[in-house]
């Protein structure tokens, strides 16, 4: 069980398209009546400035990277000389950086509208820089009270700097998944805010305007501010603020660049959180996988092409290890020197996993792209990327591989029309009860559904009611009395009701090729009743067949071959649904561990005994089974 501990900072979201209207609102709601207006851009300023109307007393427009105290003090005069009495920051990080550095000083409230994907809007961190050192303080005073998200900010945000906005964001949610507070909620979290971010800054580069897009984008950065302001922050955060506090590097730019190089330096500490990064991005090798994305977004990936000199380096290394934050792997100056140099010069992260398959993947899907029908189209598409799925999470070898493909090549050699072998490895797998459930769980008043199962053979004799299917085989005397209705009961006359089960020894008829035709299998017809009589034998657990690679299969893996003791039915007829099912002895063996998972508890029936005659005049004992089966109109 793992122990962890949460902290939800308490903040009021406006998210939507045009909520910049409801700033008026926002601001009264905190008390406002007087609110200093900060920013960096004109456009965005002006905007909210409209909205504010008379609740706005004063404007800064000089909000900087890295919130340098210097012009923290000089917002401050401002402030105090316009009586504030609420903070309204419409922008990026600089922006809400601003903003909370005056929040720490004065204690007044706060409304942040982000026009980028930052995510520092929902934190209680807060960086400044000064005398050339960034430092960070985690307080809920800094903590904005509301933030508005509103779409139609973003769509002017340039290409480029929507990228490496939306991978800054991405870093907040990478590091909380190995953050030292890691839990459950930011995990999930995280994991969302990645793949929401993955998604959507593709479409972004492809179409600036695609709103959904930058509304994906936008709530993914949120979730990723939300991880960051519940978590501490480790190597790649420390990097990033020595970068930008110390040698004046571009905030989300240095993030982008830094942030696949810091993964694959925390990749063998943290694997379990590198495995849900690398689902969330699509990818078999997380650090890879995003610096792949970066490249064909656009994105920088030089600290050379950032401004950073080389001969900076070993500053930067010893700046960062002077006093480095929580981090899964030990930080060494070694291990920086390494990293940095990787970063400054280009070089793709080292894979720590296997080679990325979705271009392979890709390339396979697109082959099927002429395939005249849709559903055809989809499904062998799904099934290529789950294939290739699987073969690269489980970095399958060609000797593991090749021991598969015998192993299905044997199955099919195998097989004959009296023995599906390759439906009996469907059985045992449980993907034959899979399509069962899904296919016949919708109708819940008609009787259970159960799996095919191999030894059906189409066309079974045409028997009379109240016939032997036993044909003399030994067994205990089973006397059956059916009824087919409908869901409300009425009888449904002519149904074609196909029966077919094992002998007390556990074979089939087809698998004896010394009988002389089919025994304990008929073709019936209901009459007018919907009813029909038979008698055959009490069915008795039996193994599958253990000789064949399905056989195999379970005997290297320890489960064992039997099936409980069961009859089976196909009941069909036009106008209703078909019926494919089977009805299991009350207190026979393996209930609950059939060896295909084809028990259900409705399936369960009473085979009661009795010793008196039987009905066909033999001495007892024999057993009986009277069932009603339901069947639901098409």
């Amino acid at each position: 069980m793992a122990e962890f501990e949460y902290t939800a900072n308490p903040a009021r979201i406006v998210f939507g398209a045009g909520t910049l209207s409801r700033l008026p609102a926002e601001v009264r709601a905190l008390g406002g009546g007087r609110a200093l207006l900060l920013g960096t851009s004109v456009a965005g300023t002006d905007r909210a400035a409209a909205s504010l109307g008379p609740l706005l007393a004063a404007r800064f427009d000089r909000a900087a990277m890295h919130t340098p105290v210097e012009v923290t003090e000089s917002a401050l005069e401002l402030l105090r000389a316009s009586d504030i009495d609420c903070l309204v920051a419409v922008g990026g990080g600089s922006a809400s950086g601003l903003a909370k550095a005056l929040a720490l000083r004065t204690g007044l409230p706060q409304v942040v509208l982000p026009t980028t994907y930052a995510g520092s809007e929902v934190t209680a961190v807060l960086g400044q820089t000064e005398h050339g050192r960034k430092t960070t303080l985690t307080s809920p005073k800094v903590l904005p009270e509301t933030v508005i998200y509103d779409v139609e900010l973003t769509l002017g945000l340039p290409v480029a700097l929507s990228v490496t906005s939306g991978i800054n964001a991405m870093a907040h949610a990478v590091e909380a998944l190995y953050a030292s507070q890691a839990n459950p909620v930011t995990e999930r979290l995280a994991v969302e805010s990645i793949t929401l971010l993955a998604r959507a800054l593709p479409r972004i580069v492809a179409g600036p305007a695609d709103a959904d897009a930058r509304a994906d984008a936008l709530q993914g950065a949120w979730l990723a501010g939300t991880c960051l302001g519940s978590v501490g922050m480790g190597l790649h955060h420390k990097l990033c603020h020595t970068l930008g506090g110390a040698f004046g590097l571009p905030h989300a730019q240095t993030h982008t660049v830094v942030l696949p190089h810091a993964m694959a330096y925390n990749a063998s500490a943290a694997p379990a959180a590198m495995r849900l990064i690398a689902e969330a991005l699509g990818v078999t090798d997380a650090p890879r996988g995003l610096y792949d994305l970066i490249v064909g977004l656009g994105g920088p990936i030089s600290l050379r092409e950032l401004g950073l000199a080389q001969a900076d380096l070993p500053r930067v290394v010893e700046l960062a290890t002077a006093t480095p934050y929580p981090n899964p792997r030990p930080v060494t100056a070694d291990g920086l020197t390494a990293l940095l140099t990787d970063a400054w010069n280009s070089h793709a992260p080292t894979s720590s996993g296997p080679p990325d398959l979705n271009p392979l993947t890709e390339e396979v899907v697109a082959s099927f792209a002429n395939t005249p029908d849709r559903r055809t189209r989809e499904l062998l598409g799904d099934l290529v990327r789950t294939l290739h799925g699987y073969v690269g999470r489980n970095d399958l070898t060609q000797p593991e591989w090749q021991q598969a493909v015998e192993f299905l090549a044997r199955t099919g050699q195998i097989s004959t029309p009296t023995r599906q072998e390759f439906v009996l490895l469907s059985d045992v797998l449980g993907v034959s009860s899979a399509v069962d459930i899904l296919t016949n769980s919708r109708t819940p008043d008609t009787t259970p559904s159960a799996v095919l199962g191999p030894f059906y053979v189409d066309g079974p004799p045409e028997t009379p009611h109240g016939a032997d299917l036993a044909a003399g085989l030994p067994g205990t005397p089973m006397f059956a009395d059916i009824t087919v209705t409908d869901i409300g009961g009425a009888p449904v006359a002519g149904a074609v009701v196909d029966v077919w089960q094992a002998n007390e020894d556990g074979f089939y008829d087809v698998q004896l090729p010394d009988l002389a035709g089919p025994v304990l299998r008929a073709r019936f017809h209901t009459n007018s009743l919907g009813k029909l009589t038979f008698t055959a034998i009490l069915p008795a657990e039996y193994p599958i067949p253990e000789d064949g690679p399905v056989g195999q299969l379970l005997a290297a893996v320890g489960r064992h071959p039997y099936r409980a003791p069961h009859v089976h039915f196909m009941i069909a007829k036009p106008g209703y649904r078909t019926l494919v099912t089977q009805l299991f002895v009350r207190g026979g063996r393996y209930l609950d561990s059939d060896t295909v998972f084809g028990v259900k508890t409705g399936l369960i029936v009473d085979f009661p005994e009795h010793q008196a005659t039987a009905p066909d005049g033999r001495p007892g004992p024999w057993r009986s089974l009277n069932f009603t089966f339901r069947i639901a109109a098409e």
